[in-house]
């Protein structure tokens, strides 16, 4: 039986630390209100719910590769995280930007977790050492499939609220609220090396 304590702690750290999901959540909401960062957020999910199901069937596969394609998942996935603070830094003022949310789509969350070290480490991780070695039945492999990324849903829409309701305040100082996020995007690139 896997260490329930252990766990939890780990998926609860690693899901509502700060990371490019929660830092887009929190950004799109703040710039689109919360109902409209949904979209951004159930990408999160289907994406996470894909990095999940492959790491959960092909996890012995993927553990055994990760030393080899590491280094290359974490260029990639920084220089998009990177791309993400450029766009947020140089985004205009709100009401010069409305149109104009390619950073809150459907298709930019769901994309975002293919290059997102943080998940993909997370869930090789999380699969490596707390599931498989426990759990090798589909219905267990799919139960924790469904179930973890159901946890970076709540996750991301935590910090969307969190951004939706200090919504005047992120645009009475949105180039300094964007300036803040940008380096927060910026930091997680970076931490990928340290």
């Amino acid at each position: 039986m896997t260490n329930v304590a252990a766990f939890l702690s780990y998926v609860i750290i690693t899901t509502f630390t700060p990371g490019p999901n929660n830092i887009m959540a929190m950004t799109n909401a703040g710039r689109y209100g919360f109902k409209n960062s949904i979209r951004f957020n159930t990408g999160v999910f289907f994406g996470v719910l894909i990095i999940m199901v492959l790491s959960s069937f092909l996890g012995v596969m993927l553990y055994k590769l990760i030393p080899s394609i590491k280094p290359i998942m974490t260029f990639v996935g920084s220089l998009y995280i990177l791309w993400l603070a450029w766009k947020i830094y140089r985004s205009k003022p709100h009401s010069e930007d409305e149109s104009k949310n390619d950073t809150n789509t459907f298709s930019s969350g769901l994309l975002l977790q293919f290059v997102n070290v943080k998940v993909i480490i997370y869930c090789i991780t999380i699969v490596s050492n707390f599931i498989v070695p426990y759990y090798n039945s589909v219905l267990a492999l799919g139960f924790f499939s469904v179930i973890l990324p159901f946890v970076s849903f709540l996750s991301t829409c935590s910090w969307a609220l969190f951004g939706s309701v200090f919504h005047k305040f992120l645009v009475k100082h949105e180039r300094t609220a964007n300036t803040i996020m940008a380096l927060l995007l910026v930091y997680c690139a970076v931490s990928f090396y340290l």
